[in-house]
């Protein structure tokens, strides 16, 4: 529920322009936020290792990997 609740400020924030100048550092301040957030979210989900966390773990990894030109080095670095 707290995820769904960032993604729709963020969608707020995007429909609003709040990342424009006046609050561009406010706007880097919260993607860097969102970005630990989604850290921490990982890093909790693969806690208690036993086979959901691992093939989690696995799905997300190759979520990574589909970045263009980066996944892959990504991808081998999570």
């Amino acid at each position: 529920m707290f995820l769904l609740v960032v993604y729709i400020h963020m969608a707020r924030g995007i429909y609003y322009r709040s990342y424009l100048k006046p609050r561009g550092g406010l706007w880097v301040s919260g993607v860097v936020l969102f970005l630990l957030l989604m850290g921490s979210s990982f890093l909790g989900y693969v806690l208690p290792w036993g086979q959901m966390s691992f093939w989690g773990a696995t799905v997300i990894t190759n979520l990574a990997s589909a970045i263009p030109f980066v996944g892959k080095y990504i991808a081998y670095w999570l």
